[in-house]
């Protein structure tokens, strides 16, 4: 498929084709809810904790004499059953994290690109030039595109990385860091042309090795 390649001011200033393996793929709902299920358990601390009868202070002692009460024997008062003891089942930290195979990442980013494609959500830009951190430069070429809900991605801009942190709606993210969450949580997905060969190169299949 071939797509427009513009400028910051919007205007058309030529061409670039794009692998239809990975920009007009099949787009698979369930393996881009997968990686973002993954991703978003990745990002959990796990750190919720619950104190058992041994990490409750106090029930040194028993509550009360063992006979003679009529009520059932007790042999501390930081047991589960009474209150303020320790919780039998509860939360402990755990790592929620976990990766799909190789080939379903892949898979689900091909799917997300070619989501935005499919949505003419996608647009690639020749440079994103920014001489020094300004905020309020990047946020008028960000307007000028069309929508304020944007992922940019370049292969290394750090002004342009200083530039767009203090946008609420706008993320720059340099290529190796392409996700699915990221291209599915804004409206517009954004390639500088020097990011392309590397976009392909992380969504394309992976070529199979003939036996010798």
């Amino acid at each position: 498929m071939n797509i427009d390649v513009i400028n910051t001011q919007k205007q058309k200033v030529g061409t670039i084709e794009l692998p239809d393996e990975v920009f007009a793929a099949e787009v698979k709902d369930a393996v881009m809810w997968e990686q973002v299920k993954a991703q978003r358990a990745s990002r959990r601390r796990g750190t919720h904790a619950t104190k058992t009868r041994a990490e409750v202070s106090g029930g040194g002692i028993k509550p009360y004499n063992q006979k003679h009460t009529g009520r059932a024997r007790q042999g501390s008062s930081r047991a589960p059953n009474h209150v303020g003891g320790g919780k039998v089942f509860g939360p402990q930290p755990r790592d929620y994290s976990y990766r799909l195979p190789r080939s379903a990442r892949r898979a689900a980013l091909r799917s997300a690109l070619s989501l935005r494609a499919k949505e003419q959500s996608l647009m690639v830009l020749d440079a994103f030039p920014v001489a020094k951190p300004r905020t309020q430069e990047v946020k008028a070429v960000i307007e000028k595109l069309g929508s304020p809900s944007m992922l940019i991605v370049d292969v290394e801009n750090n002004n342009l990385k200083l530039s767009t942190r203090n946008l609420p709606k706008a993320k720059y993210i340099e290529v190796e860091g392409l996700n699915v969450y990221d291209i599915l949580d804004y409206d517009k997905l954004v390639l500088t042309k020097a990011a392309v060969p590397f976009v392909v190169e992380l969504a394309q299949k992976a070529r199979e090795t003939k036996a010798n």
